[in-house]
C-alpha cells in the first residue's frame, strides 16, 4: 500500500444497526446518520436541509453542495428512510422551515462511538460507508460518483469505497476445499 492510501472506513451491517440503535433516544442526530447512510450527504449539506427541500412522494431530497456549490438537483433517498424522514418531520412545528433546528451534538457522537468501539470514525465516514455499500453490492463507479458528486472516478475509488467485503466474497467462491480432498 502506497503511503498516501489508506484504508476506507465504512460500517458493516450490523455496525450500522448498533449505531442506529444507540442513537434511538436522539432523534435528530438518529435522523442526520440515517441521511448520511441513505444518501451520502455530507454533514453540512444535512444540516442546510429545509422541509421544502423533501419530495416525499418521489422519494428525494434537493440540496446545494456547501463544498462545491453546485447542486446535484435531487439526490434519490431509500424508501425505508423517506418513511423515518416523514414522521420526523410531521413531529416538527410547522411554522419550522429548517429540519434541523439544533446543532450538531459532536460530544455526544464521540461518546457514543467511543462506547461502540468505532475508535476514530467520524460522522464524513458515514459518507464513505454509503460508496462502500453502493459498491459492494454491484452498483458502478459512475453512479456512485455521480451520487457522491465526485468529479473525477479516481477519488471516488481511492476515497470512498471499501471493496474489502467483495474481495472476500470473491476470493471464498474459489473452489480450493474441492482442490484439496483427496
Amino acid at each position: 500500500m502506497k503511503e498516501n492510501e489508506r484504508p476506507v472506513k465504512s460500517l458493516t451491517h450490523t455496525q450500522i444497526r448498533k449505531l442506529l440503535s444507540a442513537f434511538r433516544p436522539y432523534q435528530t442526530m438518529r435522523m442526520r446518520i440515517l441521511l448520511a447512510l441513505g444518501t451520502g450527504l455530507r454533514r453540512g449539506d444535512i444540516e442546510l436541509l429545509r422541509v421544502s427541500d423533501i419530495d416525499f412522494e418521489n422519494s428525494y431530497v434537493t440540496t446545494q453542495s456547501q463544498k462545491n456549490r453546485k447542486s446535484m438537483g435531487s439526490h434519490p433517498v431509500p424508501v425505508p428512510i423517506m418513511a423515518e424522514l416523514k414522521k420526523y418531520v410531521s413531529g416538527l412545528d410547522p411554522k419550522q422551515e429548517k429540519i434541523f433546528v439544533d446543532c450538531f451534538k459532536q460530544y455526544r457522537w464521540n461518546k457514543i462511538r467511543e462506547k461502540l468501539g468505532l475508535g476514530d470514525f467520524k460522522f464524513h465516514d458515514l459518507r464513505k460507508t454509503f460508496g462502500s455499500v453502493l459498491a459492494q453490492n454491484g452498483v458502478s463507479t459512475a453512479v456512485t460518483q455521480r451520487l457522491l458528486e465526485h468529479s473525477s472516478s479516481d477519488l471516488t475509488n481511492k476515497c470512498y469505497i471499501n471493496v474489502d467485503p467483495v474481495l472476500r466474497q470473491a476470493v471464498d467462491l474459489i473452489p480450493a476445499g474441492d482442490w484439496l480432498k483427496r
